[in-house]
């Protein structure tokens, strides 16, 4: 028999900060910058607590307004969360990966929600929402990564299109390790929470398969379309860049 997901109690919830107050305390041990951590582990329970009771609102009032407005406020944030330590001018830059994560994925996004899942209404916002989320958050990190490693690279001498190969195969490292894990050494997060709410092992496999695919496709379509537009701006930093 197949229980249902359990709500966890707010004080059961506490017990999972153990780890995390053991690991702040080893770096405040170690004399390690502390605050960062304990900064990003507080940002990420308001952020969270937050984003439950906005999500919990969207679902039920089903707008196509609302959940455009929502997609847009992802586009812009993992753009400009994309640019990390990229040292290319960020006025010039920050249009370009906007428009690499909306056009490569967007395009995944709707194959995904319009074909593969098929949702009515279009915008469903529970398959919408957090299916872009994962889409958007996988490209900023791809486009991420690609930036600071095509930098790092061309600051070596060598031409564009060697360090865009190199950037293009750095940012899918991360997503090619989860495919060969995936199954062996780890249960993704959706496919946990599936089988956790009581789906059927064989239907969560289902979406996993589908959501790999549209991750491994976001983040390789969405860096391989910022290494293209990117390369008027590498190249003016000297000869030789391709």
């Amino acid at each position: 028999m197949i229980a249902a997901i359990q709500t966890i109690p707010y004080s059961n919830l506490a017990l999972a900060f153990i780890p995390v107050i053991i690991v702040i305390g080893i770096v405040w041990k170690w004399k390690l910058v502390h605050l960062n951590y304990t900064y990003a582990v507080f940002r990420m329970l308001i952020q969270l607590l937050l984003i439950g009771f906005v999500l919990e609102y969207i679902f039920m009032a089903e707008s196509s307004p609302i959940v455009i407005l929502v997609l847009a406020v992802m586009l812009v944030s993992s753009s400009w969360i994309a640019l990390g330590n990229i040292q290319i001018p960020r006025k010039r830059l920050i249009l370009k990966i906007f428009a690499s994560i909306s056009i490569g994925g967007g395009f995944v996004l709707m194959l995904i929600t319009q074909l593969v899942l098929n949702l009515d209404p279009w915008y469903l916002p529970n398959y919408m929402i957090p299916l872009a989320g994962m889409i958007f958050a996988n490209s900023m990190n791809g486009i991420s990564l690609a930036g600071e490693r095509l930098e790092s690279e061309m600051s070596r001498g060598i031409s564009y299109f060697e360090a865009r190969n190199i950037a293009l195969k750095a940012s899918l490292i991360p997503i090619t390790n989860s495919l060969f894990a995936v199954g062996l050494v780890s249960l993704p997060g959706m496919m946990t929470g599936q089988i956790l709410s009581g789906v059927s092992p064989f239907i969560a496999a289902r979406y996993q398969i589908m959501v790999m695919c549209m991750i491994f496709g976001a983040t390789g379509i969405t860096t391989a379309m910022f290494l293209y537009m990117v390369r008027r701006e590498i190249g003016e930093k000297g000869e030789g860049m391709g």
